[in-house]
């Protein structure tokens, strides 16, 4: 067959099975996978899904699960339906093996949790150090959160920018390396730049104690694949099942970020006797790749922040404060009380600017989205005439980094701003617009564009290279060392600087602006979003948005229509996932 689109690539997939009635049905699965869905709904599959190669309607087989490619998960045949989803089996043991770990670390729990109580409960003045501050007004979920990680061996900490994950974090490590000195600890994050951020932040907390705040300035995160000892040319890492991580904690910071396949892989690698606190914002776009896990985890127990009457009169000797109880609680997951939202943002305002701007985002309130086009927000400024003299002066501020001859101070002030884009393509992709850039910049002969590594350049990583030890999303700079020959500089996970060659760097692309999902992970003050001028662009969602709006911390302009941004809104990312009804099935 000739492959003239990516239609046909999904319809020659389909066809080489020559799996009959289950063809149109594996043809629509491409095509989801393809956009990060984990697996189908046959039953919830409409005439249009099947496009132009099933035409007039297909019906639903009802012995489709009998069919001699297709497996209820324990053969070894190419697809597996369960629950009325349709896998490739590959994807299905990914999800039944992240359960499996899940299961297996709480299983762990139940044995130590009596004992850690109690040594909590017998040292209780720690936390009351930890927080002197008690909140009579409302809930401290930054407490619960830390009570709850101390306690279980797997916890979710989710929450919006400024909620409090890194100072929650600090107080988990302080509480746990006071218990237990000698404790192995292990800080990961999907990308070197996220991991060198959270390290930055952890490093930002007050410690009153000078050794727990040596220990845990000490710890030095660093991207997933590091943790799990990355193989070159091959998708296995070093620890695995057989060889597990040797950590007594293992923290993974914007797990949001994490496709299935990574996310499989790393509890795998986890013996259920080890720790496990995962970090991030559920609200947030998910992985690039295959799977929303960290948000469907988050969604599969939907008894989020409401305890038992037990675990809430525990929690009442550390404080007075109000706590969610219910008596009679139906319908829970082995992840009940194992996963805390932290609720209040300390660095936004929820009544006005990007914190109000945000909420609106994800919750999809045209209304109070509507009050922003009148640009009356400090905060908040809307382009909807796409103004080059407005995304001209937002580029002057790139001029700082440039004059810096000291390389760390001109990193810090590359990253105090930065141009979103949401697609790659078109005149509002990264492509063109990193063009833009360069032809304003050359033309106030700030930069020469002499080379294709021209000094001042900014670049990211866009393909692993494990020689070097440079990772997909990583990002450096062109500037020149001390005798004066050009390097391309990057930020090491210690948080000292390398360098290396331009010609040995393979895979880079100019990053004056990236993409949304590429700047997961990071932040800065200022940032511009350029979003496309098409409403009906598909990646365009409540999401996407959301994302770009809180990588700012001081102030936002956006780019882009009326429409374009209340369409965006009313989108939400929906992916195909088994995950949160298996849970609940599991313990039925």
């Amino acid at each position: 067959m000739n492959i003239k689109s990516t239609r046909d690539i999904h319809r020659y997939f389909a066809t080489y099975f020559n799996a009959g009635e289950l063809e149109p049905y594996i043809y629509i699965l491409s095509k989801k996978m393809s956009e990060g869905h984990i697996c189908i709904n046959i039953e919830n599959t409409k005439h249009a899904d099947f496009g132009e190669y099933y035409p007039g309607t297909v019906t639903q087989p009802k012995h489709l699960h009998l069919h001699h490619l297709v497996s209820d998960g324990t053969q070894n045949k190419p697809f597996v339906i369960n629950n009325g989803n349709l896998y490739m089996q590959r994807y299905y043991k990914y999800e039944s093996n992240i359960i499996s770990s899940i299961q297996s670390i709480i299983s762990y729990e139940n044995e130590v949790l009596e004992k850690r109580m109690q040594d909590l409960t017998a040292n209780k003045y720690i936390i009351k150090q930890l927080f002197p501050e008690l909140l009579a007004s409302r809930t401290d979920w930054q407490m619960l959160a830390t009570l709850s990680a101390i306690i279980n061996q797997f916890s979710i900490i989710t929450g919006g920018p400024g909620t409090g994950k890194t100072t929650t974090v600090s107080r988990i490590l302080t509480m746990l390396l006071t218990l237990t000195p000698d404790m192995h600890i292990a800080l990961a994050a999907p990308t070197g730049k996220a991991a060198n951020r959270m390290a930055e932040s952890l490093k930002r907390v007050q410690y009153n104690n000078p050794v727990i705040r040596e220990k845990i300035n000490n710890l030095i995160p660093s991207t997933i694949h590091r943790l799990l000892g990355s193989q070159k040319n091959s998708i296995y890492f070093k620890h695995d099942t057989g060889r597990p991580l040797p950590y007594d904690l293992v923290i993974i910071d914007e797990s949001s970020m994490i496709d299935i396949a990574l996310f499989s892989k790393l509890l795998s690698a986890i013996q259920p006797s080890t720790k496990v606190i995962l970090l991030g914002d559920k609200d947030q776009l998910a992985s690039v790749e295959a799977g929303s896990i960290f948000g469907d985890l988050c969604n599969a127990e939907a008894h989020i922040n409401i305890f038992s009457t037990q675990r809430a009169r525990w929690f009442g000797q550390f404080t007075q404060m109000p706590l969610p109880v219910s008596e009679h609680i139906n319908n829970t997951t082995i992840l009940f009380e194992h996963v805390i939202a932290l609720q209040y943002s300390h660095r936004f305002s929820t009544e006005k600017g990007i914190g109000q701007l945000s909420n609106a985002i994800i919750s999809s309130n045209k209304d109070a989205i509507q009050l922003f086009f009148n640009n009356e927000d400090d905060e908040v400024f809307i382009d909807e005439t796409y103004s080059e003299d407005i995304f001209n002066r937002f580029l002057d501020g790139y001029l700082d980094y440039i004059q810096e001859t000291d390389i760390n101070t001109a990193f810090n002030k590359l990253n105090r701003l930065k141009v979103l884009c949401a697609v790659r393509e078109g005149n509002e992709g990264i492509v063109n617009i990193n063009g833009r850039i360069e032809k304003y910049l050359q033309s106030r002969k700030w930069i020469h564009r002499n080379t294709e590594f021209y000094e001042n350049r900014p670049v990211i990583i866009t393909k692993n290279n494990y020689e070097l030890g440079l990772f997909n999303g990583d990002t450096g700079i062109v500037k020149r060392d001390e005798h004066g020959n050009l390097k391309v500089w990057f930020e090491s996970s210690e948080g000292s600087l390398i360098s290396f060659q331009p010609s040995s760097i393979e895979a880079a692309e100019t990053v004056y602006a990236m993409t949304i999902h590429k700047s997961q992970g990071s932040e800065f003050d200022n940032i511009m979003i350029v979003m496309p001028k098409n409403e009906d662009t598909a990646l365009l969602t409540r999401e996407l948005l959301y994302t770009a709006v809180t990588r700012a911390r001081n102030r936002v302009i956006i780019q882009g229509s009326h429409n374009v941004i209340l369409e965006s809104a009313e989108k939400k990312v929906e992916r195909g996932s088994g995950l949160a009804g298996r849970m609940r099935n599991s313990i039925d």
